[in-house]
């Protein structure tokens, strides 16, 4: 896969030891009134109908990637560094099988597949890795973004959720200038608060957590008193909000699909973390989310 990503590091990360669209056309109805005999009801026979919005292709033929770390598979093949090989987007591994590899194929994927992404990002970069995507020229652009706009040292730095619907519709934008027909597949934010509770009853685990993986959802993991009890719950409702955002953003374009909320929903084991952080996905974890992303892409219907 072709790799365009900048190669900074998160801070969250070094704490951590271990369809072509196609146009309807306007059909005018076949007669001249709507039977009453009316000059009302002939007006309303000759109106043309809508033209039909544009048609997902279930199978685009090149694909640009963009987000944040998890679609850089980072820490997912050892600690502290990208694996792009096992990107749940446009990995080449076997085991993971990436969306690319199942939609064009391993050689077409190798040639038409393009990541995007950087360790670390958050929303506000979103734009300028849209305005790399478009340069492709992508018949699909993969999102997964903002679980680092809600994993901050403390809550009261976490993207306000204005500032995130306005860079994500800035970002769409962004895209629409130089790629207008590129459809858009956008996963949710992951549940934060379904991962503190897999691993909080696991001492190695929490050890790595305190050394400042999102600190704002995972620090303390067991205080249970009402300052943490809140705090979670915030970071929690932030990330609710965020995925509200992608949705509703996402259905004002005609060209884009959101994943109805599948990748929140999907219950992350330890087995499916990697192993160096127990927060992004390893490669069982990108191999799920490649199995999400392309039962969404291909489905006749986008999720409800």
């Amino acid at each position: 896969m072709q790799d365009r990503s900048a190669r900074r590091r998160p801070r969250i990360a070094t704490a951590v030891l271990a369809a072509v669209a196609v146009l309807g056309s306007a059909v005018l109805s076949g007669c001249d009134s709507d039977g009453d005999g009316t000059a009302e009801g002939a007006a309303a026979g000759k109106r043309k109908p809508p033209a039909a919005g544009p048609v997902w292709d279930r199978s685009p033929k090149s694909l640009a990637a963009v987000g944040d770390s998890i679609t850089r598979g980072f820490d997912a093949c050892s600690v502290l560094t990208d694996c792009p090989e096992v990107s749940w987007a446009t990995g080449t591994d076997n085991m993971v099988r990436s969306l690319a590899v199942r939609l064009l194929g391993e050689p077409e994927a190798a040639a038409r597949s393009w990541n995007h992404a950087r360790t670390g990002a958050r929303i506000a970069e979103l734009p300028e890795q849209m305005a790399l995507a478009a340069k492709e020229k992508p018949e699909l652009v993969t999102v997964m973004i903002g679980a680092n706009d809600a994993c901050r040292d403390s809550v009261r730095y976490m993207t306000p959720v204005a500032d995130f619907r306005s860079s994500f519709e800035t970002a769409m934008r962004q895209l629409r200038a130089g790629a207008p027909e590129a459809q858009v597949y956008v996963s949710s934010v992951p549940d934060l608060m379904r991962l503190w509770s897999t691993g909080r009853d696991k001492e190695l685990v929490k050890r790595i957590w305190s050394l400042g993986v999102c600190r704002s959802m995972l620090s303390d993991p067991d205080d249970m008193g009402a300052e943490a009890v809140a705090r979670r719950a915030s970071v929690q409702k932030r990330v609710v909000a965020y995925n509200e955002v992608l949705r509703d953003v996402c259905a004002k374009d005609t060209r884009c699909r959101y994943d109805g909320g599948a990748v929140f929903a999907y219950p992350f084991t330890g087995a499916q973390l990697s192993q160096w952080d127990w927060f992004h996905p390893g490669r069982d974890g990108q191999a799920r989310l490649a199995e999400i992303a392309y039962r969404n892409v291909t489905a006749e219907r986008p999720p409800a």
